[in-house]
């Protein structure tokens, strides 16, 4: 099969430039256009210079719709705004998206979800690969202990990140719920102040820490009677992200269209 050809939507950003790195080091796909948002410093600049690896040819453009025509997939770690237009470019040129970007609302949400009938879009709060088995493992851990257990979620990002609780946190989260058999948006206590009286029995706490530049921790903790069960992942570099992306391309690309999450990347099904 020829390579397949990868737009990184955001490309001038770090996770953009990350991937673009990612492409260049991986066989099989090839980068075939990067952007960035209309009044960006860094439109026509190349986007293997700003990776760091020395031109390459491919500059900086504002039109995501005529570079998706042209390519096999679009890869998107951006903002909430942008990933909804870019799955309407998708669906239009019936390619793959890869969705990495977190913070969306309901309503985008149901925007993305009716993209989906025409193009193959992988969505994850997280793309690497040990947190998506940390969340089967929260889940069957969550199906297994009942309601005496408390579970409260911990995440930690750098200073500049812009949404919380992060998508990770979201994600362990809903494994959680899974296992528990209840729904999260009735269940989860994102803040705690004052006096608040007993902590409820069944709900998902979360906490958030920002701070330098943390690339990412993420602590699942069930504590009971005169125990505590603690899962963690810790990212070191977002390069585990960018990697795990291109994995989600290359596989939905011999997909049907349809909305797809990593379990189904990496077939964890029901763990």
């Amino acid at each position: 099969m020829a390579e397949m050809r990868l737009v990184v939507a955001g490309g001038g950003g770090r996770m953009g430039r990350t991937l673009v790195r990612a492409i260049a080091e991986t066989p099989g796909v090839a980068l075939s256009g990067a952007t960035e948002p209309a009044g960006s410093p860094l439109v026509g600049e190349d986007a293997g210079t700003l990776a760091g690896l020395g031109p390459n040819g491919i500059r900086i453009s504002t039109d995501l719709t005529a570079l998706a025509a042209q390519a096999d997939g679009i890869l998107d770690f951006t903002i909430p705004l942008a990933s909804v237009a870019a799955a309407a470019i998708a669906a239009q040129a019936g390619v793959v998206h890869v969705i990495g970007t977190t913070g969306f609302s309901p309503e985008d949400e149901t925007k993305i979800k009716a993209a989906a009938a025409g193009a193959r879009i992988v969505k994850s709060g997280n793309m690497s690969l040990g947190v998506n088995l940390l969340a089967a493992l929260v889940r069957r851990v969550a199906r297994t202990l009942d309601d005496q257990f408390d579970i409260e979620v911990l995440e930690m990002h750098h200073s500049r990140k812009i949404d919380a609780p992060s998508g990770t946190a979201l994600l362990l989260g809903r494994a959680a719920a899974d296992g528990r058999g209840i729904d999260l948006s009735q269940r989860k206590v994102l803040a705690r102040e004052g006096h608040t009286g007993a902590r409820r029995a069944g709900d998902i706490g979360f906490a958030t820490l920002r701070g330098g530049t943390v690339v990412g921790e993420h602590s699942v903790i069930f504590a009971g009677p005169a125990e505590r069960i603690e899962l963690v992942h810790r990212a070191e570099d977002r390069s585990l992200f960018a990697n795990g992306a291109l994995k989600a391309a290359l596989w939905a690309r011999s997909q049907p269209p349809g909305l797809y999450t990593m379990a189904d990347v990496l077939g964890l099904g029901e763990f």
